[in-house]
Order: structure tokens, then sequence, then C-alpha cells
């Protein structure tokens, strides 16, 4: 027992790093699937794509900072493409997603010019700001956690205001928004392309952080995500705007200590894909069963 202690402690750091930057794909899921009620998979691919830009723009000796941005533009533009695609053609937004991140695959690869690629020594935010952060895992945990903050109040705040309240109007009934002079179909691109803009925020911290690029970086980030809000819902709620833009940070974090935990207990990482999509299915699958169990008590 203190070597599974001492191990998941060991971990904690690192993990915490981690978890605050996929964050970012909790809430690329969040923002279509509870807001606009529109599931979205597009993340998969605008993850890797913040991330390859941001490398290919660094390494031909863009500021880091310049670079970070035109990687989030190029999320927001998948993710809009996405909505364009199922707006203007009817494709479900499902398989709208499935297209767009199939075909950045591609993209990608183009950008990034080979499979993986590092970065030039000191190009990317972190040494810009301070040598030392890098060297630390505690100081990315505060960085990171500072700017997980502001990102999750600043959403906070949007969405208590008019654009905020129309895009969650559409989510609510699509119907009805015409009737109230809200144009869906602007507030549905402009969901799909905040939620990729962050995703692809996260792919371009990560890489900076990690020292390299890799077009797979997105492969299995969506059942993460997932996993990640699901956990925060439980725990916090949704029945309030604060508590659902805090769902996705809450559950990245508690998810990905999980994660470290089962690490320590002598899990194979290879056994986490299968555990995460089962944890997923039963906590999907939970309310339905106690409610079809209340039924047979009421002998309904």
């Amino acid at each position: 027992m203190t070597d599974i202690l001492y191990s998941f402690w060991y971990l904690v750091p690192v993990t915490l790093v981690q978890s605050l930057m996929y964050a970012t794909v909790a809430f690329g899921i969040m923002i279509p699937f509870r807001i606009l009620n529109l599931p979205d998979l597009t993340c998969e691919g605008s993850l890797p794509l913040g991330g390859c830009l941001a490398a290919a723009f660094l390494t031909a000796g863009f500021n880091p900072y310049g670079a970070t941005v035109l990687a989030v533009l190029a999320g927001a533009l998948a993710g809009a493409i996405t909505a364009w695609l199922h707006l203007r053609f009817r494709i479900h937004s499902l398989l709208a997603g499935i297209l767009v991140f199939t075909m950045l695959w591609s993209v990608n690869l183009r950008v990034l010019g080979k499979p993986n690629a590092p970065l030039p020594g000191g190009a990317n935010m972190f040494d810009a700001l301070s040598p030392e952060i890098l060297a630390s895992n505690w100081s990315q945990v505060g960085l990171l956690g500072a700017l997980a903050v502001a990102g999750t109040l600043a959403l906070i705040w949007l969405f208590r205001t008019e654009i905020g309240l129309s895009m969650r109007c559409v989510g609510v009934n699509e119907r009805l928004a015409p009737a109230l002079a809200i144009r869906s179909a602007v507030y549905i691109v402009g969901g799909f392309a905040l939620a990729n803009a962050i995703v692809a925020f996260g792919g371009a911290l990560l890489v900076q952080q990690q020292g390299y690029a890799d077009v797979t970086m997105g492969f299995g980030v969506l059942i993460n995500g997932l996993a990640a809000l699901i956990v925060g819902e439980a725990i916090v709620g949704r029945h309030t705007v604060i508590r659902q833009m805090c769902a996705p940070l809450v559950g990245a974090i508690v998810y990905y200590q999980l994660v470290s935990l089962g690490l320590a207990t002598g899990l194979h990482p290879s056994d986490l894909k299968f555990l995460t999509g089962l944890f997923v299915i039963v906590t999907l699958a939970l309310p339905r069963l106690l409610r079809r169990g209340q039924g047979s008590a009421l002998g309904l």
C-alpha cells in the first residue's frame, strides 16, 4: 500500500499538467454537446491540427504567441467547417465531425511534413515567459491552472451575455430561435468554432510543453475528454451555467488522477483505453438502468 501511495504521489504533478491541458478537449466536447445539443467529434482532429500548426510556425521562426494564435484560428476554422457541412448539406454533426477530422489527418501531415517533428530549443511560450517553468512540474501546474481558471471564468461570462443566451436558446429549441430573432446557423457555427479553437489551443500548448509534435497526438483523446466531462458533471452537476462550465475542468483533473491511481496500482497503460470506455458506458447506462429499476419496483 505504501508503494502504491508513493507511486501515486510521484505521478500527481505530471497528471495535473496533463489534465489541465487535456481539459480543453472536455470543453470542446461540452460546448456542442451540452450547449448546442449537437455532438461533435472534430476535436480528435483539431487537437493535432493546433499542435502541428504551432510546431510548423515555430520551426519557421514565428513568435510563440503568434504561432499559438494562428493555431487557435485554424482550430476555429475546422469547427466552422464541421458546422457548415451539417447546416448546408444536412450531414449529421457526428458524421460531419468524422469527415473533418479524417481529412485533417492529411492536412496535419502536409503541415508538419512528416509524422512527427521536434521543436527548436527554446521555441515555446513557456521559455518565453521564464526558462525555469519547464524545469518544474509544479510551475507548469501553476501557470496552466491560472490559464484554465481564467478560461473557465471567461466562458461563464460569455454564456451569461446575450450571445451566450442566444446560443443556449438554439440548443434548447432550435425551432423557437427564429421567432426570437436568433439566427440559429450563426450561433451553431460560432459554437463549433469556439469549441475547436479551445481544443486547438490545448494542442498548441501540449506541443510546446513536450517539445515535439506528432500527427497521432489526437488519437483517443475524444473518449478521454468525454470521460472527463461525465466525471465533472457527476461531481459538480450541470444545472446552472457555472456548474456546466466548471464540470470539464473539475472532471479532467479528477479523471487523470484516477488514471494515475490505476497506473500506481500496476495497471498496464494499454488497459486504460478499455477501462475508460467501460467507465463511460456504465456511467451513461446507469441512469437508465436505475429508472428501469424504479419502474419495476412500482409495477410499471
